[in-house]
């Protein structure tokens, strides 16, 4: 098939790309003339495990093309996916500009049947809206059909690749057998295609991350809880983990949630409740619950250096909002960082993606490691905020010899406590016991 993707952010990238590989010609569209001319030179513009083979091998191979012509990237398409950019406003609802100004143009373009897809994820009632739009100037037949993604920052080629589901909202039967046509590689080992209306298909991207980041907080409270009452947050998830009712993943207690969706769509379905006059008091409480967490640690911080920050070296591992990308939108790490410039620490930083993005926001207020031993050199203490792989496993020998002060403030709960105890650490973490030489 021949298929255009306007937008070539993370989720257009990856769905062009990936796209690509089981042998359609796709045509990748963005109004960055920076950013398409590095895409036409080969050079990916996004961090993402395992893109960056299939980019240059369907670049080398003519099925992958990028334009900055809505006009050019569309011709002869059959099908257009949207992967446009829904920022939240002040309220919380999504900004659907980008979304229905494309759609305005695609009225006046399209001079064929061609079926526009939602991917991005947008309130219900917006296929609707693209719908409308579009037959204001169309003069021919076509569909729009919502198609939310479903891929996780970090093993998003694999999630696209072998979709655990897909999820497709169309009420037109020509729509659908196109569809089925365009997924039919990607679910070849049984994974379910569903087709619903729009409307369902649009809440269910909403419904989906709402729900994870409630069990995410669900956890980060009983974690709280622990600390209470003396438990361990570890052996409740392993105990209530082997629960098929439960399932054992989203239950690892840290400093809250962060990235592009789960804080952008908890917000948006709150708004959505608003508007229709229902009060959904669970988001309300994961939001609020959410933003306390982010800086759970900083009291410790405080406490062990008895309320005085000012001139204190602290080391941080981690900026990025997860590990496996170098996205930082929402990362609890530039919440604690923002508090402790501001009481006067100095910061020197170690992340293996994600420090180019964090530089665009701080600056030369945060010195940047090469590693993360560099990141430990007269630091006062070490702080971590992401768990990548490559601090699970650290030489504590050369941690030694590099921290002033044996102490770790740990927001993802890397370590074990009875080695932290053994090495002799002050070892803080979440939803555990406090370790103390």
């Amino acid at each position: 098939m021949k298929i255009a993707v306007v937008g070539t952010g993370y989720v257009g990238l990856v769905t062009g790309t990936c796209l690509a590989e089981t042998g359609n010609t796709v045509t990748c569209i963005d109004i960055d003339e920076n950013k398409i001319n590095k895409l036409k030179q080969g050079i990916i513009t996004i961090f993402e495990p395992g893109l960056e083979v299939l980019f240059e091998r369907n670049l080398k191979q003519n099925r992958l093309f990028f334009t900055t012509d809505l006009a050019e990237g569309i011709k002869e398409a059959q099908i257009i996916f949207l992967a446009l950019p829904t920022p939240p406003e002040e309220d919380g609802s999504a900004d659907l500009k980008y979304v229905l100004k494309v759609a305005d143009d695609l009225g006046k373009l399209i001079d064929h049947y061609v079926i526009v897809v939602g991917k991005s994820t947008v309130p219900v009632g917006t296929a609707e809206k693209v719908r409308e739009i579009i037959a204001r100037h169309a003069k021919v037949e076509f569909d729009v059909v919502s198609n939310p993604e479903f891929l996780r920052e970090g093993v998003a080629v694999e999630d696209f690749m072998k979709p655990e589901r897909v999820v497709v909202g169309t009420k037109s039967e020509r729509a659908k057998k196109i569809m089925e046509k365009l997924y039919a590689p990607f679910i070849r080992q049984g994974n379910p295609l569903i087709f619903m209306d729009e409307r369902s298909a649009e809440m269910t991207k909403y419904a989906a991350n709402a729900f994870l980041a409630t069990k995410i907080t669900f956890m980060n409270e009983i974690a709280n809880l622990c600390e209470r009452v003396g438990a361990n947050v570890d052996a409740i998830r392993r105990g209530i983990g082997t629960d098929t009712r439960i399932g054992n993943r989203f239950l690892f207690a840290g400093i809250g949630y962060g990235g592009s969706c789960f804080p952008k769509d908890v917000q948006a379905l709150a708004k959505t409740s608003k508007d229709v006059g229902y009060d959904f008091k669970i988001l309300h409480a994961v939001m609020e619950v959410n933003k306390s967490q982010k800086i759970k640690l900083l009291p410790y911080v405080y406490q062990y250096f008895n309320n005085d920050l000012k001139g204190r070296q602290l080391a941080i591992w981690g900026l990025s909002f997860k590990p496996n990308t170098d996205d930082i939108r929402e990362a609890p790490a530039l919440d604690n960082i923002k508090i402790l410039l501001e009481a006067g620490a100095k910061l020197r930083v170690y992340d293996p993606e994600a420090m180019n993005n964090v530089k665009q926001i701080f600056g030369d207020k945060l010195e940047y490691a090469e590693s993360p031993y560099g990141a430990l050199l007269e630091a006062e203490a070490l702080l971590i905020f992401t768990e990548w792989s490559m601090f699970r496993t650290p030489d504590f020998e050369v941690i030694n010899k590099l921290l002033k002060n044996k102490v770790i403030f740990d927001g993802r709960n890397l370590f074990d406590l009875a080695q932290m105890q053994e090495l002799g650490y002050t070892y803080y973490s979440i939803g555990r016991e406090i370790i103390r030489p």
